[in-house]
């Protein structure tokens, strides 16, 4: 409790501020839904077979996997807020749509007969009858609809739209408990005021209804206003994959341009979910720069299966990837850094000593004792389990793990061998040995800034201040940095400026 504590009281000005996003998002999110689902129930109600098919589509839009839908809608309308609340909307439609239909579809024929009967015109009679008679399913409807987008707008901070979610993946991924309770019931408690709030708008007044719909529109619409015209500088914009390094990394990219051109305002975006939606964002003009490696390049994202990684040193990795980038989508990666984050194969230290490991080779000599946790990328690369099982002729049992799980589960016990990247912090942390990949199957996996060809051409200065990182960060400086992060609690940004300042690539603070 006391760390949880500790934790709120650090970071309420960030809660705050996802509070908002996530509040936003869901609101314009939930309005739009009901402004396109309400008026076509009422229409589809004198159209029987036509509310069956839009109850089959409403039906079928949801079930689609919100991630799936939003790295779908990326290439489409970039990241950000925007396919945010598309997928939101998709999702909200359903609840809406079915309970406005049924509500006034089951209203008693008798009733319908007598306003008829009293000479009401359609209109009048759908605002005098059927609106109000319907009105608790409607609402009700709304309450589901909005419980709906609270959850499921968590995953909007995986492409840059922030919320709760930020806390929660943050939370997961760094292993921080106290993150993820918060960012939960901080959802959770959203969740009860709005569903208390459309209750009151249930039971209001027109006019208050008006009134309480006009407050909220303004408190949403405000910041965005103030937010596109209070700065008029130039903005770049960089983001990061989810994690401690990526956090790291995108901040000595800001400290590095501003301290070149103070006239060039950086924001950053971290804590993105998977690679193909910064890579996707990217090439849309979405975002200007992230850091990506090279092996990744060559692996997942160059469309040629005539390459071949294996055995390639750093340096042809390297110039393959930039080669390729700019033939296929003319992007720019700038010099890389020192360090190798590659793929490995980490047991226990204690594990490696009984059982006299030293290489994955060893691991043929014990594959029936072996119970392995890996991610699910790692599970389906040539370059990792697959590559695995091919080059070094190795059978085991192996379930599939969220990165930061395998980590809890190797500790536990639950498993004796897992995948990693060697600048991992929880090595240190956990007490973890790599393996030696004695036969050369991972690629080379080296950092550097990604961006378009033509924002590289149109913005020397920024290539001229990201260079500066090129063959610095060691691997041992790389996973002592993210220790200080995941395990110290040290901020991505003080991390980042104390290595620029300690390696004289900043000014020291006076």
């Amino acid at each position: 409790m006391e760390n949880l504590l500790e934790t709120f009281n650090e970071r309420r000005g960030e809660l705050w501020s996802e509070l908002l996003d996530h509040l936003g998002i869901s609101i314009i999110s939930l309005l739009i839904a009901m402004v396109i689902a309400i008026p076509l129930a009422i229409w589809v109600v004198r159209h029987p077979k036509v509310a069956e098919i839009g109850l089959q589509v409403a039906g079928v839009l949801q079930t689609i996997p919100s991630l799936a839908l939003l790295g779908l809608l990326i290439p489409l309308v970039g990241i950000g807020t925007t396919p945010a609340i598309i997928a939101l909307v998709i999702y909200a439609l359903l609840p809406i749509f079915q309970n406005t239909y049924l509500g006034i579809s089951e209203i008693d024929p008798a009733i319908e007969e007598a306003a008829d009967a009293f000479g009401m015109s359609k209109m009048r009679k759908l605002f005098k009858v059927e609106l109000p008679m319907a009105r608790p399913a409607i609402v009700s409807g709304i309450r589901t609809a909005m419980v709906l987008i609270i959850g499921t707008a968590t995953l909007a901070a995986l492409i840059g739209a922030g919320g709760l979610g930020t806390f929660i993946l943050l939370g997961i991924d760094r292993n921080d408990m106290p993150l993820i309770i918060i960012g939960t019931i901080s959802a959770a408690l959203l969740s009860i005021i709005l569903s208390l709030l459309i209750r009151w708008f249930e039971r209001a007044k027109p006019w208050q209804s008006l009134v309480g719909l006009a407050i909220l529109v303004v408190l949403l619409g405000g910041g965005g206003i103030y937010s596109a015209y209070a700065n008029q500088q130039q903005t770049v914009t960089i983001a990061g994959k989810l994690g401690s390094e990526p956090e790291i990394l995108i901040n000595m990219y800001k400290e590095l341009i501003e301290d070149e051109n103070p006239d060039i305002n950086v924001e950053l975006k971290p804590n993105f979910g998977k690679t193909t939606f910064l890579y996707n964002a990217v090439k849309n003009d979405q975002i200007d720069i992230y850091p990506e490696f090279t092996g990744t390049v060559l692996e997942t994202l160059i469309d040629d299966e005539s390459i071949d990684t294996q055995g390639l040193s750093e340096e042809e990795t390297y110039n393959q990837a930039k080669e390729k980038l700019q033939e296929q989508d003319q992007l720019t990666l700038l010099e890389p850094m020192s360090y190798n984050n590659a793929y490995a194969l980490a047991v226990k230290d204690e594990f490696k000593e009984e059982e006299q490991l030293e290489s994955i080779s060893d691991l043929s000599n014990i594959q029936s004792d072996i119970q392995a946790g890996m991610t699910l990328e790692f599970i389906d690369r040539e370059d990792g389990l697959r590559g695995i099982e091919d080059l070094y002729n190795l059978d085991f049992e192996t379930s599939s793990m969220e990165p930061a799980l395998r980590y809890q589960a190797i500790d536990d016990g639950r498993v004796n061998l897992i995948d990693a990247y060697s600048t991992d912090s929880e090595l240190r942390e956990y007490g973890l040995s790599i393996l030696d990949d004695d036969k050369g199957l991972f690629p080379k996996y080296q950092g550097a800034p990604l961006m378009s060809t033509e924002f590289a051409d149109e913005n020397p200065q920024v290539v001229e201040a990201l260079d500066k990182l090129g063959g610095k960060i060691t691997e041992e400086e790389m996973q002592e940095m993210n220790y200080e992060v995941n395990v110290e609690d040290e901020t991505p940004a003080n991390v980042a400026h104390s290595y620029l300042t300690d390696n004289g690539l900043l000014e020291e603070d006076e």
